[in-house]
């Protein structure tokens, strides 16, 4: 069965969304729950609107406004990015591996993986990197979820970043855990340094990709100090005066996608650290944390837009 993008609601669906915030959650995680269990059954939006008690029409529409996918685009998604996993750390045949994550012939998963990581099930397996993989936990395993963060912890991803490098500024940083935290003071004044030094050089800051480079790799060896970079991305040539080169090593990482607010995001963080990252599968590395703000950031705008990068390796 072919699931279509259902159309944006009207007034009156709105008003339906918006009630009960806090049923229409328990009713979704459940399904979410479901749907994790049952990735290689025939999962229809009749089947799934039952487990719900909503209508097809309710539930596709309230599955979209809590989850930001579509019925149809989460399953495609959770089932591909499974069968990536599967390709990279097991010797399954494909064939095999299309069956068991949902797809009927080998035809049809090798198309739609095709669509969804821009290249054949084989070359992904041998590559041997996770990459662009929606990586998904059971939420009856963890507390429920605040509200406001059900979009961004059901979108994490995992991709596999080659070696780069950056240009900056860096200064000592007392993060969270350490006897005198002062990260909220400390970060601002290492961004408004870079873009001081930025625009000297005749760079706007906010036409470039910004990146916060968090260097945790001795954090528990200096009572939670860290070095903080606030960079540019690196182009040819020589880095701009007043900038150092710093190369951040490849690594694996967990993308936690933030929306709104910044004041929110160490809310988002102590929900992943403490309940996504235990069930998910992977663990977490002492390495390099990235802060991606590209131009759909924008710190005054409630639709602003920025990535968290957290290393991470399979347990």
């Amino acid at each position: 069965m072919v699931l279509g993008i259902v159309d944006p609601p009207s007034v009156h669906e709105k008003s339906f969304l918006e009630s009960s915030t806090d049923q229409r959650l328990t009713r979704i995680e459940r399904v979410l729950s479901y749907i994790h269990c049952n990735l290689d059954d025939s999962l229809t939006v009749e089947r799934l609107a039952a487990q719900s008690c909503w209508s097809r029409w309710q539930f596709q529409r309230v599955f979209t406004a809590a989850t930001g996918f579509t019925v149809a685009q989460y399953i495609r998604q959770l089932r591909l990015s499974r069968a990536a996993e599967l390709l990279v750390s097991t010797p399954q045949r494909q064939l095999d591996i299309a069956l068991n994550c949902g797809f009927d012939t080998e035809i049809s998963f090798s198309r739609s993986f095709r669509q969804m990581f821009g290249c054949s099930p084989g070359t992904y397996r041998q590559r041997g990197r996770r990459t662009g993989m929606l990586a998904s936990i059971n939420l009856q395993d963890v507390p429920r979820l605040p509200s406001d963060m059900s979009k961004p912890m059901l979108s994490i991803r995992v991709e596999n970043r080659p070696a780069f490098q950056v240009w900056g500024i860096s200064a000592p940083v007392n993060g969270l855990f350490s006897p005198a935290p002062d990260f909220a003071s400390s970060v601002p004044r290492v961004w408004n340094s870079l873009t001081s030094l930025a625009r000297s050089a005749k760079r706007d800051p906010d036409s470039l990709t910004l990146i916060g480079v968090l260097d945790l790799t001795c954090v528990e060896n200096n009572q939670g100090c860290f070095p903080y970079w606030a960079c540019l991305e690196a182009s040819t040539g020589h880095s701009p005066t007043g900038l150092a080169t710093l190369t951040v090593p490849a690594q694996e990482y967990a993308v936690i996608p933030h929306h709104g607010s910044l004041d929110n995001l160490q809310k988002v963080l102590e929900w992943f650290i403490r309940h996504w990252l235990p069930e998910s599968g992977y663990c977490g590395v002492n390495g390099f944390d990235l802060e991606i703000y590209d131009q759909r950031f924008s710190s005054d705008n409630a639709q602003s837009y920025m990535e968290y990068w957290v290393p991470v390796r399979p347990r």
